[in-house]
């Protein structure tokens, strides 16, 4: 890495041709590709043609080859090389040097992927609050050097001047946090299906020269329930440099036998007012399909609620005890009951869980829907917290005991009359 580091636009636009890749852009793009290169697809091929580069450029051909001396952030991992014990010196007769089989202990960790070996991807799952603008590292196991419980493990990477301008120009959610971020996700290895985000044991990370903060646990009332750890993606933006020069990131993490990986990508930060605005966008259902649902569940499924020849619906939200502002289920949802959209994205916000607090099952955001029918109903039925749902998709309010006494019939109204 150091030998590349230190490489022309030539030297990397010839190691970069010499394994087909694209030679175009400018400098820090074309270190940042070769450094990808280095780090997931490196042969023994790919070593030589570096190290001849290296010597042809410093006229080193033949001589002793010394790599430039590491940061100290790159020490520790170098430390994995030679034997603690011994006086081994750092700079040793290049002919004696096993270039792959040192940079394979350099990188620590972000493991090399096999070349021309065909693998299913890890893939994570897509998080509403989080628009991917890029990818800057695939998911990478982590991989551990020896049998020490805490394990490091380091990544370079650098910003293009694109990415460095959509964070810069990007808006500020609070002070200091900007929408556009660099976010590090971590998941275990498990190719079988979208993985959720994990962390591993004893993590830490490390942006440059800074520890960033990753989130805790949520202390826990229940007596014999251990406290949970809310697992997100970690926003790196703060504490990176925002320039054409490479950033650092150190995972350091407890090897207790799962696998993990991690992924760097360049996202967006949406709020719940934006994904709120977004639903009621694409995300409206038509009075006249919600009515038909009606006529459908009542015919298939009478017996199911309260009443055997109509469905009550409450107008109040089982989250917050107030009346529905926008009525809002989850298409997988076999209940016509809705809950508060402004109220469940806000949560969600906090403490993504994408549960439905009717029926306790998954309601993850892209299955959404807003009811229109009920929309309506909410329009025109200001007097009552309740309504019933008849068999031929009408409905009528249902008023409290007294205000039903005072009124000989309970109306029905007739949606389209």
């Amino acid at each position: 890495q150091n030998m590349v580091m230190s490489f022309r636009v030539s030297d990397l636009q010839m190691l970069l041709g010499f394994v087909g890749r694209s030679k175009s852009g400018l400098k820090h793009e074309l270190v940042t590709r070769a450094l990808q290169l280095v780090q997931f697809d490196c042969s023994p091929e790919v070593f030589k043609k570096i190290k001849e580069l290296y010597e042809t450029r410093y006229n080193k051909k033949g001589a002793e080859v010394a790599p430039a001396q590491p940061h100290r952030a790159d020490s520790l991992a170098l430390h994995s090389s030679y034997d603690r014990g011994s006086a081994v010196p750092r700079t040793l007769p290049a002919s004696n040097i096993d270039y792959p089989a040192l940079y394979g202990k350099y990188l620590n960790g972000l493991g090399r992927l096999p070349p021309k070996v065909a693998k299913p991807e890890v893939r994570l799952v897509k998080l509403p609050f989080y628009t991917t603008l890029d990818e800057l590292l695939k998911p990478t196991e982590l991989v551990p050097q020896n049998n020490e419980k805490l394990q490091e493990s380091p990544c370079i990477f650098a910003l293009t001047p694109r990415q460095v301008e959509l964070i810069r120009n990007s808006r500020e959610l609070q002070p200091g946090v900007k929408s556009v971020q660099v976010v590090l996700r971590i998941c275990y290895t498990d190719t079988s299906s979208p993985q959720e985000d994990q962390y591993p044991p004893n993590i830490a990370v490390k942006v440059n020269h800074s520890y960033c903060s990753v989130p805790g646990y949520y202390p826990s009332n229940k007596p014999g329930v251990e406290p949970k750890r809310p697992c997100r993606p970690i926003n790196l933006t703060h504490l990176m440099y925002l320039s054409a020069a490479t950033n650092r990131i150190t995972v350091t993490w407890g090897n207790y036998g799962k696998s993990y990986s991690v992924g760097l990508y360049l996202v967006r930060q949406m709020t719940s007012a934006e994904l709120l605005q977004r639903l009621k966008t694409i995300g409206i259902k038509h009075p006249e399909l919600c009515k038909a649902l009606v006529k459908e569940k009542l015919r298939l499924d009478p017996d199911s609620e309260i009443a055997t020849t109509g469905v009550r619906v409450s107008l109040i939200c089982p989250l917050v005890k107030m009346r529905l502002s926008v009525p809002c289920r989850a298409e997988t949802c076999a209940h016509l009951q809705c809950f508060d959209a402004v109220f469940y994205l806000q949560m969600n916000e906090k403490k993504p869980t994408w549960m439905c607090p009717v029926c306790d099952k998954p309601a993850p955001y892209d299955q959404l829907i807003i009811d229109g029918l009920l929309s309506k109903i909410l329009t025109e039925c200001e007097d009552a917290d309740e309504i019933e749902y008849l068999v031929d998709g009408s409905w009528c309010p249902i008023r409290a005991e007294k205000e039903r006494s005072c009124s000989p019939q309970c109306p029905i109204l007739v949606l389209g009359e």
